[in-house]
């Protein structure tokens, strides 16, 4: 259990600093490409670690994780199965997951502002309530 809070705290810090920075992106007042993409990578970056944390709690609890084309989809499915995160939360998620398919496979250029702002905006609540049923989870596996 050592282990699992230490490699979950590195990866809270990590959230932390990314969200950090996306603020400042954000509080930029031009938001040209540069910008877009800056907030973009900070976007996958932060939904990025908040699947390792999943997949690391997964591991520690011997659940095997899925290998298929609808990976992402499929982690989700299986965090909310095994009580890790609720269905209201992995739907919220659902928006980041799609951003991330597209962040991955698409162009910066392609970016489109009035799509990014809320998910950018939003992402920090969503982190929020993604840390608090993180905290009870830890909580509940300590007893």
């Amino acid at each position: 259990m050592d282990e699992l809070l230490r490699e979950l705290s590195a990866e809270k810090e990590h959230i932390t600093e990314t969200l950090d920075a996306l603020q400042q992106a954000l509080e930029r007042e031009e938001k040209t490409v540069v910008e877009l993409a800056g907030i973009a990578a900070f976007l996958q970056n932060t939904y990025n670690g908040m699947e390792n944390i999943l997949k690391r709690i997964l591991k520690f609890k011997a659940v095997p994780t899925p290998v298929s084309e609808s990976f992402h989809k499929d982690l989700l499915g299986i965090s909310v199965s095994n009580r890790i995160i609720s269905l209201e939360l992995s739907k919220k998620f659902d928006e980041y997951r799609a951003f991330r398919h597209f962040f991955i496979h698409g162009y910066g250029i392609m970016l489109d502002k009035e799509l990014l702002m809320p998910l950018a905006e939003n992402l920090p609540g969503i982190w929020k309530e993604f840390e608090s049923e993180l905290d009870a989870l830890i909580e509940s596996m300590k007893k």
